[in-house]
């Protein structure tokens, strides 16, 4: 019985190295998601003053394929002390053949490459003159009483407006209806002209500029940032990349466009010439209305429709041309829509790869996950903002959402592994299926620990002690992301979003609105449209957004809702007030054609100023003639039931869930992020004669046990509090059962004489120790408490149950991961919650456990800091905390560090 039994431990740990191919036995195409580089986690790679060289170009990524990194976006941004003459110009000569060096040796390497088309952020360099620079609307009133005369030069008077701006309009409205436009009338900026009638405001309108530059820009790289209203603007900016990218054509994987952080630009030069076309009225007849601080109506229309034209300019004349530019490179392209003045499902929609981002840590019930107040700063990671990126992805069918990943999740040096794991779940359950680290950074060999650094954390440089076990959580990733990018999403409910209820709102005044992740709850959380995604959710029903545009697509095949990316059996506007009369009209035209429309509410008016009462009269007529057609929902899940759309009601475990199509067979990605167990059969939607399990933390899969039970199959999962597994449908060629164990003791602290020796870190070695109570290393002495590193840790116990075949072994609190011998046999590495791992029977007599324990840096950059050695030596914003206060690690207590304990084992047995 041991020797079988020893057999099939052997091949669980066999497991844990080799990656399972799925090969159907049904399909010659077989199902075989692999850990491509694309499946594999990406990095942003700071560049830092672009002082790059060949040696430690090679090294970096050498190292950075070492821990299972896919791709690298180039990331050019401020230098570092000391270094200016390493400094290359951005797009220099010398700057290029860097970049070409970095292509061959990361392609040598399995590797691809992004870049950021400029340095820091937003778009902008030197080749932005004045005219194409970001530009903001400045307006200057002046009261003409009736029969004066009105003769000056109309200059900008407000000093802070520094910036040069020219006169582009002088408009003249009077008191009893009048509107004279008097730019004709000018010469130059001089104005001659005389009140005759009426009593009239003067309104100055200037093409001004915000004057913002490029933040955090790397040599050669600072000008002015760019306006993204302009085509012209987008032409002059990429002329250089014209002209040095010339023979990289499809070298580079995608060029990437970082959040909207364009500032106060809410005009461009030719905006009222475009508001005409996109609105179809002249604006500035109507300008009293959109420049009125009150809140009222007509003023709300008006505002409306100039934050729609700022989206249309947005998508039309920038994003759309930008994605297009890149297609003639053959480069694919990589866009943050989030914070843009702009419809977010339409700008996302406009890129290859659209690309949500994560900010600041979230809460989660899993035991023993630590969320240390003093260094967090609270997440956005809102799971109904993360899907507006997935959604524009799966309605588009663009096969990859990516996501800027672990920015700011703990201060610096202080991230754990563990703390990463339900993080990126979080984005993979949302529908992100490739993942960009943020970051690392490009370090020289010549650099002193802990070399070059960003300013914002999470840094995840192998030579850091992450860097110990961080292929541990990339391995995870990919194998998550290659299921995740096999076969197609599996939404079935389309979900409108109403964003003429923000546009049409007051919005205090303000016509430049950006949907931000850090203001969620002035254009998201206090919509009625969160509260029904929220619902919606929680039922179990699977959701993509759609906007007005892709509605206008939308066709009817075989009763469902087809658009480009996939069809889909429902389609839910959630209670809201405006809707443009052309998309009602073409929700009831497809409502006549079979698709299932529910409207929570019917709509009560049209957005936007143009013949805006004549519109209403229309749409009540509308509704009118179609009230046996069209009318709200008592009931929404009822009306998904009538319409044959199922939640899936596993979510009643507390189980998350995200589910995917491949060629009619199901995956399941199952998380577990609450505080207890899901240890039972659970169903799933439709009847299957076989289902698989695959646990993409230790490689191992197996069949399921399952029932059937009328329409749903019954699957028996066990899922630990801060576990995943994926189910899989479908009868492929795998011929092992998946192991279930029950307990059937209880648990027993393993105790006696720890022996601890410091094998690998920093800044020193301290001496070994013995310890009967398990306790953080920084205890033993100043060195241990100064070091970061990794520690082995061996105890010999006497195993006095030789009758238990299996064991469940406990690490307890580990401060942060460790690798795990058992009678000198590797048995697996433990850096997430729970640290514990099912290990086979134990000798007779005397065993062995050995640990390999590693803390995180920021014992060691206290110690630094402490001793007064200086290491932040960054240009520009140099290093802040969290807060983006100066960074001061001699303010912290020591972080607890190596196994806290108490190790247990408890006896299992197969079920």
């Amino acid at each position: 019985m041991n020797n079988v039994l020893a057999k099939k431990i052997g091949l669980v740990l066999l497991l844990f190295y080799i990656p399972m191919h799925f090969v159907s036995a049904q399909d010659n195409n077989g199902f075989s998601p692999e850990k491509t580089n694309t499946a594999q986690p990406w990095t942003r790679w700071w560049w830092m003053g672009s002082a790059v060289d060949t040696f430690n170009l090679k090294q970096n990524l050498i190292n950075l394929h070492k821990v299972g990194i896919g791709g690298v976006e180039i990331a050019p941004i401020y230098g570092v002390k000391g270094e200016e003459n390493n400094f290359l110009d951005y797009l220099s000569p010398k700057w290029m053949q860097m970049l070409d060096y970095t292509i061959k040796t990361a392609d040598s390497l399995g590797m691809q490459v992004d870049l950021t088309l400029g340095t820091g952020w937003p778009y902008g360099g030197p080749q932005v003159t004045q005219e194409f620079a970001a530009t903001k609307l400045i307006t200057q009133t002046y009261q003409v009483r009736k029969g004066e005369k009105f003769s000056q030069h109309i200059l900008v008077k407000d000093d802070k407006e520094k910036q040069p701006a020219h006169l582009q309009y002088l408009l003249a409205y009077g008191n009893k209806g009048a509107y004279i436009d008097l730019t004709p009338q000018l010469s130059g900026d001089w104005i001659n002209w005389r009140a005759k009638k009426e009593d009239f405001t003067i309104y100055a309108v200037f093409v001004g500029k915000t004057g913002q530059k490029v933040k955090r820009a790397a040599p050669g790289g600072s000008g002015f940032t760019l306006d993204h209203y302009s085509a012209n603007a987008l032409k002059a900016y990429v002329k250089p990349f014209n002209e040095v990218l010339s023979g990289f054509e499809g070298r580079i994987r995608s060029v990437f466009n970082d959040s909207y952080e364009v500032y106060g630009t809410d005009f461009t030069a030719d905006f009222f010439k475009a508001f005409e076309k996109y609105r179809a009225y002249d604006l500035k007849p109507f300008l009293p209305l959109l420049l009125s601080e009150d809140n009222n109506e007509e003023g709300n229309r008006v505002k409306s429709d100039y934050r729609e034209t700022l989206s249309d300019l947005l998508l039309l004349d920038f994003d759309n041309p930008w994605t297009d530019w890149a297609h003639g490179k053959g480069f694919k392209s990589r866009l943050q829509a989030h914070g843009s003045p702009g419809n977010l499902i339409d700008l996302y929609a406009s890129a290859d790869i659209p690309e949500c981002e994560t900010f600041g840590s979230m809460p989660y019930d899993i035991p023993g996950l630590r969320r240390e107040r003093e260094d967090i700063r609270e997440g956005d990671t809102d799971p109904v903002m993360l899907k507006f990126s997935s959604s524009a992805a799966h309605i588009t069918g663009k096969p990859l959402t990516s996501s800027e990943t672990f920015t700011w999740l703990r201060d610096h040096f202080k991230t754990a592994l563990s703390q990463c794991k339900p993080e990126v779940e979080d984005l993979f359950l949302n529908g992100v299926n490739h993942v960009f680290l943020h970051g690392t950074t490009y370090s020289p060999d010549r650099a002193p620990w802990p070399g070059w650094k960003f300013y914002a954390s999470v840094n995840f440089n192998p030579n850091l002690s992450l860097g110990e076990d961080e292929a541990q959580l990339f391995s995870y990733i990919a194998n998550c992301q290659s299921f995740l990018q096999a076969g197609k999403p599996d939404n079935e409910t389309l979900l409108y979003w109403p964003v003429y209820d923000v546009w049409n709102s007051y919005l205090e005044g303000a016509f430049f609105f950006q949907f931000k992740i850090h203001s969620l709850e002035e254009w998201l959380h206090n919509q009625p449209f969160y509260e029904t995604t929220r619902s919606l959710m929680q039922k179990g029903y699977g959701v993509d957004f759609v906007s007005d545009n892709f509605i206008e697509k939308a066709t009817i095949e075989n009763g469902e809702i087809k658009l480009p990316g996939g069809s889909y059996k429902s389609l839910i506007v959630p209670t809201s007030k405006y809707m443009p009369l052309g998309t009602l009209k073409k929700l009831i035209a497809l409502k006549k054609q079979g698709a299932n429309i529910i409207f929570q509410n019917l709509p009560e008016t049209i957005p936007g100023f143009k013949d805006y009462k004549l519109q209403q009269s229309e749409m009540q007529q509308l509704l009118l003639d179609n009230k046996s057609l069209i009318n709200s929902s008592k009931n929404i899940f009822s009306d998904l039931e009538m319409a044959q759309v199922e939640p899936e009601q596993l979510v009643e475990t507390g189980l998350k869930f995200i589910r995917r199509d491949h060629k009619g067979n199901k995956i399941y990605y199952l998380v577990n992020h609450t505080s207890k167990t899901v240890d039972q059969y659970i169903p799933i939607n439709g009847s299957y004669r076989e289902v698989n399990i695959f646990d993409p933390n230790t490689d191992i899969t197996g069949k399921a046990k399952i029932e059937n039970e009328g329409n749903n199959t019954l699957v028996k999962v066990q899922i630990k509090p801060g576990g995943t597994l994926f189910i899989i449908t479908g009868e492929y060629s795998i011929n092992k059962d998946w192991e279930y164990f029950e307990t059937t003791g209880e648990s027993y602290e393993i105790k006696g004489d720890w022996k601890i020796s410091f094998l690998r870190g920093g800044p020193s070695l301290p001496e070994n120790a013995t310890i009967s109570k398990l306790k953080s290393w920084t205890k033993l002495s100043k060195t241990a408490e100064e070091f970061s590193g990794t520690a082995k840790y061996e105890l010999e116990f006497q195993n006095s149950d030789t009758k238990t075949e299996a064991w469940l072994l406990r690490l307890g609190d580990v401060r942060e991961s460790a690798k795990v011998w058992v009678n000198d046999v590797f048995v697996g590495t433990l850096w997430s919650n729970p640290f514990e791992i099912k290990i086979g029977p134990l000798k007779k007599g005397n065993n062995k456990i050995t640990l390999e324990v590693t803390n995180l840096s920021a014992n060691r950059i206290r110690a630094k800091e402490l001793r007064g050695e200086e290491w932040k030596i960054f240009h520009e914003i140099n290093m802040v905390d969290k807060d983006y206060k100066k960074f001061d690690a001699t303010l912290w207590d020591p972080m607890p560090s190596g196994i806290l304990g108490p190790v247990t084992l408890t006896p299992l047995e197969l079920n």
